[in-house]
């Protein structure tokens, strides 16, 4: 009988040692386990955006970012954001997203476009964001790409760097107080360019570089002074797009340069006209 109370007594021994020694998971505890350790899914770019080159930006500055999936073609943006004003440099910036619609074998790109006016400012690289190992928080540095006047004018210096290897042609003309002397060259029959100096007496002495494209203006810069060897007191240079719009208008004076006006344009691209049909007899070439 005593043997019997004793075995009894170290089964339910063995049974209560085992309840003690259970793990959490035996216990039904996995839930809050499993979630402590889960990690924080991200919904949003975050970052800096800085010009790498010291510029001054207007208030009408406005910032465009766009999160794109660039592995697929013509992919629509998974989030973009405009800001404006975008003036104060560094900018700041969050740009929210729905995190389900992350394809995780996408490749995603933060573009990011500053533009002021008719100048952009453009990262060198693009900026990879949130897939494949890459940041969600990027610093992105802008920089200031050619307005489509600058492009136009730097067209037009390397054409007139080739006009010594063109067919030239001279002719004057005498009016009243006024002396006008010019020199056209051409490139496979066409006027390519045209260098016009007037005389205007006491009133001073301009000198104007006229290129054209198709017969039509394209750019022109005139440089006025007060005498044939005097310095320029000033200079005027616009030019016009393949659609004939005004892209360039500056008017540069005392060492500062200043918009020119739509008139005074006009009146530039008026007077390449006249020098054209002056020069060609009327036929512009």
């Amino acid at each position: 009988m005593r043997r019997l109370v004793w075995s009894l007594m170290s089964v339910a021994a063995l049974a209560l040692a085992g309840c003690n020694n259970s793990s959490p998971s035996s216990q039904g505890g996995t839930d809050g386990g499993d979630a402590a350790q889960a990690p924080a899914q991200t919904n949003q770019i975050t970052g800096q955006v800085t010009l790498r080159d010291a510029a001054t930006v207007s208030p009408n500055a406005k910032l465009d970012l766009t999160l794109v999936d660039v592995s697929t073609q013509d992919a629509a943006p998974l989030a973009t954001k405009t800001i404006q004003p975008a003036n104060t440099l560094p900018l700041s910036f969050q740009l929210p997203f729905n995190p389900a619609d992350v394809n995780p074998a996408g490749l995603y790109v933060l573009k990011a476009t500053l533009v002021d006016g008719d100048r952009s400012y453009n990262p060198p690289l693009q900026t990879q964001v949130l897939t494949k190992g890459a940041p969600t928080q990027v610093n992105i540095q802008l920089v200031a790409e050619q307005t489509q006047g600058e492009k136009e004018l730097a067209a037009f210096t390397s054409v007139q760097k080739q006009i010594g290897g063109m067919k030239i042609s001279n002719g004057t003309k005498l009016e009243d107080k006024v002396s006008r002397g010019w020199q056209v060259f051409r490139e496979a029959g066409e006027v390519k360019f045209i260098r016009e100096e007037v005389d205007y007496g006491d009133k001073g002495f301009n000198s104007t570089d006229y290129a054209y494209k198709d017969g039509k203006p394209w750019v022109v810069v005139q440089q006025k002074k007060s005498s044939k060897d005097a310095k320029p007191s000033s200079t005027e240079r616009a030019a016009w797009g393949p659609d004939g719009s005004l892209v360039l208008k500056t008017n540069e004076q005392g060492g500062k340069s200043s918009p020119l006006s739509d008139d005074e344009a006009a009146s530039l691209q008026k007077q390449a006209t006249s020098i054209l049909n002056l020069a060609t007899g009327g036929k512009g070439k």
